[in-house]
């Protein structure tokens, strides 16, 4: 079994910052890939930001320059530090890894629960 667990969100007020993690944990031989998605209220889920293992990013054009996504491989976590927040990045925040175990050699896309972030204007 693989969990992850987000931490970080909260109520902010525009132009403010906040820093969300994500620790994976469980029977985890490898973590590849690590992401976070967001969802607006009435919109589909969309990518944010994304970390490869060797620490390539990328980025959804909205968050590029205030956004910075970042891991720890030794703690199995993954960072999103959020600057200059705007009413429009109000949404539930989600963890994406994409993780072999050592009962599945299979890379598999595991999800966190989500955490909150709501930006007041």
């Amino acid at each position: 079994q693989v969990q992850l667990v987000e931490s970080g969100g909260g109520l902010v007020q525009a132009g403010g910052s906040l820093r969300l993690s994500c620790a994976a944990s469980g029977n985890i031989l490898r973590i590849y890939a690590m992401a976070w998605y967001r969802q607006a209220p009435g919109k589909q889920r969309e990518l944010v930001a994304s970390i490869l293992n060797g620490g390539s990013t990328n980025y959804a054009d909205s968050v590029k320059g205030r956004f910075t996504i970042s891991r720890d491989n030794a703690k199995n976590t993954v960072y999103l530090q959020m600057n200059s927040l705007a009413p429009e990045d109000t949404a539930v925040y989600y963890c994406n890894a994409r993780i072999s175990t050592t009962t599945n050699y299979s890379a598999m896309d595991h999800w966190g629960k989500g955490t909150l972030v709501t930006v007041s204007s």
